[in-house]
């Protein structure tokens, strides 16, 4: 054989992982908060997108399914009910208004009153007059003063304040600073003095000191290294700590599984005065810095919503509101063609063009997938929506991709970070996809959700003169059905925070 280079001509197939692709792929994953934001970044990159703030029938971008209000009757797999899977442009339609309360940050009087009362009797018009007119067009009534309050006072803002009183050497504020923003959301100080020590250029018995010093602030109890000692700041604020009591919070390992012999003999105190100890420690504050502000937690919304149909299915409609609404400007493009003065401008807008037309279908792309993968979901887990989480039936990615005709990869990355409203809650799409465990009798296999419900149900049930082992769990779930392993129903025990047979035991009879 002759080596030489040479030209040959080869037909085959592969698949491009192009930018486009790429881009769909990205936003099939993306939360609804993730997409907002997305799209909002490409909206500044690329001039010809804009929102679209003509009404609020539905997302631009909704598919023809979503428009149109038909709906389809399917039958469920778990009974003769039929499903009605209705158009997300009436998703709102059904959702209850929701009032929050903030409550009257005066008390008695209303705010036009608080206003009026800053005012000194004879004192030029400063501006209060405009608030009490209801600056803005509105009445004085109208006017509520508590939207002008931005946030409630931090932790940490709290300890700064107490800090500049009670501390007048810089060094030691210096120091206090540093200690605080150590300080996690319970009140408890979670760094390291040592290292602060160190990155100060001090002795490490200073900042202890300091310390030792800021645990007298409020809330009591604040700036604890350990729970004890949290629990021994407060008692002695009570005058209650004495060896006795110290003992006890020493050992409070031991009173976490209810050891009351070994307590009793630690303490040197008989039972009746145990009790009463642990009834003072259970008044405390274990956590004394929830009571601040903190970061407000960003609510659930969901993608999907679930509702009965009035034959008995269930409508199954996308959150239009979670939908962005984006279209492209062409009459913009077109002016802006015109004016064009060399190629590389054109290039510029053709491009954006093809980006915005390619955002605006694979957004409409994925509101179809959410869709269709929430239908068939529903259409599995018909028995859990009808009857509760026991009749939850078990489910993988590869039943769901199956049914739609898409790939694993493509359901997984739709129900990742999506969430479902339905009669029974608010659920992330990947909660209904769990493992099976088998049937004692042959049958059809349980879901492992449902089994856990079934042995926190037994648990909840059982007596204090009946306590349930795990092995005697075990038998009572092959009783109804349920092939189970012992250290499978101790998994499951732990995953719910159920302690063990021997501590549930020793609770009850203590509370008799």
């Amino acid at each position: 054989m002759v080596l030489a280079p040479r030209l040959e001509l080869r037909q085959g197939q592969a698949l491009v992982m192009t930018p486009q692709l790429q881009q769909a792929i990205k936003l099939l994953q993306l939360s609804n908060l993730e997409l907002a934001a997305y799209v909002d970044a490409e909206m500044e990159r690329n001039p010809l997108l804009e929102k679209d703030d003509s009404g609020d029938d539905g997302p631009a971008t909704a598919d023809a399914e979503s428009r149109d209000g038909d709906t389809t009757e399917v039958t469920g797999d778990s009974g003769d009910r039929d499903l009605d899977f209705g158009d997300g442009d009436r998703a709102t339609d059904s959702l209850p208004e929701i009032d929050a309360d903030m409550g009257n940050v005066y008390s008695g009087d209303g705010p036009g009153d608080a206003v009026e009362r800053l005012q000194t009797p004879g004192e030029a018009d400063s501006g209060w007059s405009s608030l009490r007119a209801g600056q803005g067009g509105g009445s004085g009534e109208d006017y509520d003063f508590e939207s002008t309050l931005t946030r409630e006072r931090t932790l940490g803002e709290h300890l700064v304040e107490q800090l500049s009183v009670a501390i007048a050497d810089p060094v030691r504020r210096m120091i206090g600073l540093h200690l605080i923003d150590d300080v996690n959301e319970a009140g408890y100080f979670a760094g390291d003095t040592a290292q602060i020590a160190d990155r100060l250029g001090i002795d490490e018995a200073v900042v202890l000191d300091t310390l030792e010093q800021m645990q007298g602030f409020e809330p009591s109890g604040v700036l604890a290294r350990t729970l004890a000692e949290c629990l021994a700041i407060q008692l002695a604020e009570k005058d209650r700590l004495d060896p006795a009591m110290q003992a006890l919070l020493d050992n409070i390992d031991l009173l976490a599984r209810r050891d009351m012999p070994a307590l009793m003999r630690l303490c040197g105190v008989d039972r009746e005065d145990l009790v009463d100890m642990i009834g003072e420690i259970r008044e405390l504050n274990p956590k004394p810095g929830l009571a601040f502000g903190s970061v407000v937690v960003q609510p659930v919304v969901p993608d999907v919503f679930v509702r009965e149909a009035a034959d008995g299915g269930w409508l199954v409609e996308l959150n239009s509101e979670t939908l962005p609404r984006v279209l492209v400007n062409h009459q913009y493009y077109t002016t802006v063609t015109r004016g064009t003065r060399n190629a590389d401008e054109k290039v510029y807008l053709s491009e954006c063009f093809a980006n915005a037309n390619w955002l605006v279908k694979s957004l409409d792309q994925r509101a179809k997938t959410i869709l269709k993968v929430a239908r068939e979901i529903v259409r599995q887990q018909d028995g859990f929506l009808a009857y509760g989480v026991q009749h939850l039936k078990p489910l993988n990615l590869k039943t769901i991709a199956e049914a739609i005709s898409m790939h694993e990869s493509t359901v997984s990355r739709v129900t990742s970070n999506k969430y479902i409203a339905t009669p029974r809650g608010t659920f992330e799409l990947k909660y209904f996809f769990t493992s099976a465990i088998a049937s004692s009798a042959g049958g059809d296999a349980h879901s492992a959700e449902s089994v856990r419900h079934r042995i926190k149900d037994l648990i909840d049930n059982e007596t204090p003169t009946a306590v349930l082992s795990d092995d005697r769990i075990v038998e009572l779930l092959r009783d109804s059905g349920i092939e189970i392993a012992r250290r499978t129903v101790a998994k499951y025990r732990e995953a719910l925070h159920i302690p063990s047979s021997v501590q549930r035991r020793r609770e009850k009879c203590e509370a008799r």
